[in-house]
């Protein structure tokens, strides 16, 4: 692979990091499944890609969000948080927060159009995260920092609205390979002190939910995919916790039949560093970002079966503009260049099919809600979920 050559001290971090996971898959009995690597290469305290100092998000970082583009986005994400704010509960979690970019304009756009939330609370596991989206709000919107709480784990009960860009794409998946022969569970052992694809027989719930996607799905000998029996989990737990209110969540992925087609037979598993994507995940454990699209239809599956109500499933496109995001670009003039074509050009990039427009998704899972939602007031897509 063509990629830029870390620093010094990035390797030695990365050694680091390999060797805490090489002795995990040794007390493991020699093997690990892929999820618990991909646990450890992200999350590992101090040492996990998402728990370090490195640079994430933004130019400077490995992969752009769509927050750092600028703040068309959280300004037409506003509008739906107003209509979940008043139907729900005036409290806001931001789970995942990333650089912090977001909650910044969420809040300064709520702050405009006099809709503050009561609280808004960032649920960030990562203690350099938590510094990070701090400074962001003290530089950008001072006024607005004593609104603004961290949690680092779920609340026992909740009423408002949950807010979770490109979250669930970075939680852990299971490798699974359908065979003529069954179904086995690719994870991960030492071969000469690197690390190697080792398959071993599916058991337990994952092999249960491995069958289940064959029974519904057209999977040829040898086709490879992801589980993402903790994504599920997660919005699951959730549904436990969320009174009334919901769960607005936007990442990359699509519905099971498209998920699972046969001509996906290679999964959709992917890394990002410096701006680079690749499909190698052993390389430079804690230097580089691990993800997996959504299986959707998994996600509304977890959150009805635990008593929440599908509100809304549509590309980020139709969302968005549902929201209003040609009206956040008219507030700005066109004959002013400098300040609109920068918002225009992100605009673009959020709602072009070529970019993030189709591929990304927004998904509305939710209690108590009395109407119909903005976001999906036209192109919702439930039924192909």
């Amino acid at each position: 692979m063509d990629l830029p050559v870390p620093s010094t001290d990035a390797l030695a971090y990365s050694a680091a990091l390999s060797d805490h996971i090489a002795r995990e898959i040794d007390a493991a009995g020699g093997w690990i499944g892929f999820d618990r690597f991909m646990d450890l290469a992200l999350y590992a305290p101090a040492q996990g890609y998402y728990s370090g100092g490195a640079h994430k998000f933004g130019a400077q970082g490995d992969f752009v969000t769509a927050p750092e583009l600028g703040p068309v986005f959280a300004q037409s994400l506003a509008a739906q948080a107003v209509q979940l704010l008043r139907l729900g509960s005036p409290q806001i979690i931001e789970v995942g927060a990333g650089s912090g970019q977001l909650a910044v304009d969420l809040l300064r756009e709520l702050e405009r159009c006099g809709s503050l939330p009561d609280s808004y609370a960032i649920l960030e596991l990562s203690g350099e995260l938590q510094a990070r989206q701090r400074q962001a709000i003290s530089a950008q919107a001072p006024q607005l920092l004593s609104r603004v709480r961290w949690l680092e784990r779920l609340p026992e009960c909740f009423d408002g609205l949950v807010l979770a860009n490109e979250v669930l794409d970075a939680m852990p998946v299971h490798l699974v390979v359908w065979k003529s022969t069954g179904v086995v569970e690719r994870g991960v052992a030492i071969d000469n002190g690197r690390f190697a694809w080792v398959d071993r027989p599916a058991s337990g719930r994952l092999l249960e939910r491995a069958l289940a996607l064959a029974a519904e799905c057209d999977m040829p000998p040898g086709y490879l995919s992801e589980v993402s029996l903790a994504a599920q989990a997660w919005v699951a737990a959730w549904a436990t916790r969320l009174g009334r209110g919901a769960l607005l969540l936007i990442d990359y992925g699509f519905p099971r039949r498209e998920y699972y087609h046969p001509q996906r037979s290679s999964g959709t598993l992917m890394c990002h560093y410096r701006h680079h994507a690749h499909g190698e995940p052993f390389y430079l454990p804690g230097l580089q970002d691990i993800t997996a699209h959504v299986d959707f239809t998994a996600i509304v599956e977890s959150g009805c079966w635990a008593g929440l109500e599908l509100l809304g499933y549509s590309t980020q496109s139709s969302f968005l503009f549902n929201c209003g995001l040609a009206e956040v670009l008219a507030r700005t003039p066109a004959s002013d260049g400098r300040r609109y074509l920068p918002l225009a050009g992100a605009a673009n990039k959020l709602v072009s099919p070529a970019e993030m427009g189709e591929l990304f998704k927004v998904i509305a899972l939710g209690r108590g809600i009395s109407e119909p939602l903005l976001g999906f007031s036209s192109g919702d897509r439930s039924a192909t979920l």
